[in-house]
């Protein structure tokens, strides 16, 4: 049975102080209310991951750091490797934002090596992908999103994609305050767990955890996680605020 997972994507936000407070906040909340089965992950900035780390109880929540780099190590000033965010505690990183794609010109090729690495180290990757508002309007956005997998994450073996959380995000949907609707998010999240199927296999496929981000909130999550195919959620604003967090986080 394939796990319910809601991610929280901070993005550029938070001091360090702010980011521990909310980390502990969110904590709270989980062992008062409880998480409905569903693995809840932080995606903190760099400068957080070992204080958040240390500030709540890393059974019930994970942590992830927002990218890695490219390279394993080296002359490369500025970067995180993903052995460096492996040794803060953490367990998870985003990997494909659009943003990252969008405004830093991460290609296929560079994601490729960073998954390697990411894998390599033990990390578990949460994978993004998702079509520009252009594309949708076309009606080609089916077709985009799935090259986007065969680039990159179909390239994987088996074992390794198994590893995998995939979180599917309608570039124009993200922080613009309008959501996909609930058909148009089970329309992509199936036809992604199609394509999943016809290359790794119908078990690998029902198996996965897929993802939709952009402008979930309290108010439409429930909605939105009804849809058969949509297994939880990659939350970015509506992270930041520990009350709609957890309503997120119990929406099933």
């Amino acid at each position: 049975m394939r796990k319910k997972v809601v991610a929280g994507n901070w993005k550029c936000n938070t001091t360090l102080h702010e980011g521990v407070e909310l980390a502990k906040a969110v904590d709270k909340l989980i062992s008062e209310k409880g998480a409905a089965d569903v693995v809840v992950v932080l995606g903190t900035p760099f400068t957080h991951l070992t204080s958040v780390v240390g500030a709540i109880d890393t059974k019930r929540i994970g942590v992830a750091s927002q990218n890695c780099a490219a390279e394993a190590k080296g002359a490369f000033t500025g970067e995180v490797s993903a052995a460096m965010v492996k040794s803060t505690g953490s367990q998870y990183v985003i990997l494909g934002h659009s943003e990252r794609r969008e405004y830093y010109g991460e290609t296929s090729e560079i994601l490729n090596k960073k998954l390697a690495l990411a894998l390599e180290n033990g990390l578990t990757p949460i994978y993004c992908c998702g079509e520009p508002l252009n594309i949708r309007n076309a009606g080609t956005q089916v077709e985009y999103v799935i090259n986007q997998l065969e680039e990159t994450i179909f390239q994987l073996s088996e074992e390794d994609f198994k590893k995998l959380v995939i979180a599917y995000e309608p570039i124009w949907a993200i922080g613009t305050g309008v959501t996909a609707t609930t058909e148009q998010a089970q329309e992509m999240h199936k036809s992604i767990r199609d394509a999943i199927a016809d290359k790794f296999g119908a078990e690998v496929a029902d198996e996965m955890s897929l993802l939709y981000g952009g402008s979930c909130n309290a108010k439409n999550a429930n909605e939105l996680f009804a849809n058969p195919d949509v297994d939880g959620g990659l939350i970015g604003g509506a992270s930041l605020k520990a009350d709609d967090f957890i309503q997120i986080i119990n929406a099933y």
